[in-house]
C-alpha cells in the first residue's frame, strides 16, 4: 500500500500530537530509573528497594490507565488528556520543589508518576479513531513510538543529575513536558466518529471475552518487557559491569531507542505480514535474547548488543499487538487501551522488580532475566493456539479489511 494513501487517510496534526503527548509523559513515567543510582546513593537503598522504586511508577500507571480508558471513552481522549497532563506537571512541581529525603516519600512520587504512564490510555485512541481497519498498525505504531522519551531519560537524567542534583531534574523536565501540553492543546483533535459512552458495567462485558484476556497477556510481555528494562538497564549496566551512573544511562539509551524506533516497523509490517505473523517472529527472538542476556555476558558491549535485539523485539511486537486490537475491540478501543496497556504496564512492574529481588536475594539477574525470557515463550505459544481460531472468526476475509 503506498505511503501517501496512510497520510490522507487521517488527521496527521492530531497523530503528530499524540506522538509527542506521548513521548514526553514516558520520559517522565520512567524516570527514577536513569536517576536510581544517584538516588540510591544518596539515601543508601538496598538493590530490592531500588527495583521497587523503578517499578512503582509502571504499576500506578498501569492501574491508572483502567481509570484513563473510562475516560477517554466518556469525556473523549482530547479532554481526558487534558486532566492527566495537569496532574503530571504538578507532579513533576512536587518533585522539585519537595523535600524527597526517605523512601516512602520516593514511593509515594512513583504513584504520582503513573499518572505519566496513563498517557498511552490517552494517545492510542486519540490517533487510532482516525483512522481506517488497513491503517491501525502504521498509525499506532508512530503514536506509540512515543516509547522513545524513556530513552531521552536514560540518555539525559544521569548527567544532569551529576551536575546539578537529581531532584533538580524534575524542574527541568517541566520545559518539554509543558512544550508537548501546548502543541497537544493546539492540534489534536477527537475524531468525528468517537462510539458514544457507555454505563462502566458495559465496559466490564469485555473482559467476559476471552480474547480481551490473550491481548492483556501478550501486552503485558511485549510492553511489560520494554517498560521493565528501560526502567531496569540502567541499575543493571551499573551494578552488573560497574559502570557509571552517565555511561550506563547511555547504554541503556542505545537499548531504549532501538525498542521505541521500531515499532512503527512492527505495526507497518503486521499491516502487511498480518499482526500474528509479525508477533509471533517477535515473541522467538525476544525469548532467545532475553534467555542469552540471563547468562550473564562477560562483556558490557555484548550485553548491549543482546538487550538491542531483545528490545528490538519487543518494541515491534507492542506495535503489532496494537494492529489486531482495534480490529477485534473498534467499539470498545478505549476501554481496551486502557486494559491492554494496564496489563503491560503490570508486566513492567513485574520485571522490574524481579530484578531487584533477584539480585538481592540470589546476587545475580539470571532468574529475572530467565523467567521473563520463559514468559515469551509462553506468549509464542498461546498465539499458535488461538491462531486459527482467531483467522477463522473476526480475523476472516469476510469479517476484517485488514491482515491478521
Amino acid at each position: 500500500m503506498k505511503t501517501t494513501s496512510f497520510w490522507k487517510s487521517g488527521h496527521t496534526p492530531t497523530l503528530f500530537a499524540a506522538f509527542l503527548y506521548f513521548d514526553l509523559n514516558f520520559m517522565v513515567w520512567v524516570l527514577l530509573g536513569p536517576l536510581a543510582v544517584q538516588i540510591s546513593k544518596d539515601l543508601g537503598l538496598s538493590a530490592a528497594q531500588k527495583g521497587l522504586m523503578v517499578a512503582t511508577p509502571l504499576l500506578a500507571g498501569a492501574l491508572l490507565r483502567i481509570v484513563m480508558g473510562v475516560l477517554v471513552d466518556h469525556l473523549k481522549p482530547k479532554k481526558a488528556g487534558v486532566i492527566g497532563q495537569v496532574v503530571v506537571l504538578g507532579s513533576l512541581c512536587w518533585a522539585w520543589l519537595g523535600h524527597l529525603q526517605n523512601y516512602g516519600s520516593l514511593l509515594a512520587l512513583g504513584m504520582l508518576l503513573g499518572t505519566a504512564g496513563a498517557s498511552f490510555a490517552v494517545a492510542l485512541p486519540l490517533a487510532s479513531r482516525w483512522y481506517p481497519p488497513e491503517h491501525q498498525g502504521t498509525a499506532l505504531g508512530i503514536a506509540g513510538a512515543g516509547n522513545s522519551g524513556t530513552a531521552f531519560a536514560a540518555l539525559f537524567a544521569p548527567s544532569l543529575a551529576i551536575a546539578l542534583g537529581w531532584q533538580n531534574v524534575f524542574g527541568l523536565c517541566l520545559v518539554p513536558v509543558g512544550i508537548a501540553f501546548a502543541v497537544y492543546l493546539l492540534f489534536a483533535k477527537d475524531a468525528p466518529s468517537a462510539p458514544s459512552a457507555k454505563p462502566l458495567a458495559d465496559y466490564l462485558q469485555v473482559l467476559k471475552d476471552k480474547d480481551a484476556w490473550w491481548f492483556m497477556f501478550f501486552y503485558s510481555v511485549t510492553f511489560g518487557g520494554f517498560s521493565g528494562l528501560a526502567s531496569s538497564l540502567t541499575i543493571y549496566f551499573n551494578m552488573q559491569y560497574g559502570l557509571p551512573a552517565a555511561t550506563a544511562g547511555y547504554f541503556t539509551a542505545a537499548c531504549v531507542f532501538a525498542g521505541s524506533m521500531v515499532r512503527p516497523l512492527g505495526g507497518r509490517l503486521a499491516d502487511r505480514a498480518g499482526g500474528i505473523t509479525a508477533l509471533s517472529l517477535m515473541y522467538a527472538v525476544a525469548a532467545s535474547a532475553l534467555f542469552i542476556a540471563s547468562l550473564g555476558l562477560q562483556s558490557a558491549i555484548a550485553a548491549v548488543c543482546v538487550f538491542v535485539l531483545a528490545m528490538l523485539a519487543l518494541g515491534a511486537g507492542n506495535g503489532a499487538v496494537f494492529q489486531l486490537v482495534p480490529q477485534r475491540f473498534r467499539d470498545e478501543i478505549g476501554v481496551m487501551t486502557g486494559l491492554v496497556g494496564m496489563a503491560g504496564g503490570v508486566g513492567g512492574f513485574y520485571l522490574a522488580s524481579s530484578l531487584g529481588y533477584s539480585k538481592q536475594l540470589t546476587g545475580s539477574y539470571q532468574f529475572g532475566l530467565t523467567m521473563f525470557a520463559a514468559l515469551a515463550a509462553a506468549a509464542l505459544l498461546a498465539l499458535t493456539m488461538v491462531k486459527a481460531r482467531w483467522c477463522a472468526t473476526w480475523g476472516s476475509a469476510a469479517m476484517a479489511s485488514a491482515r491478521i
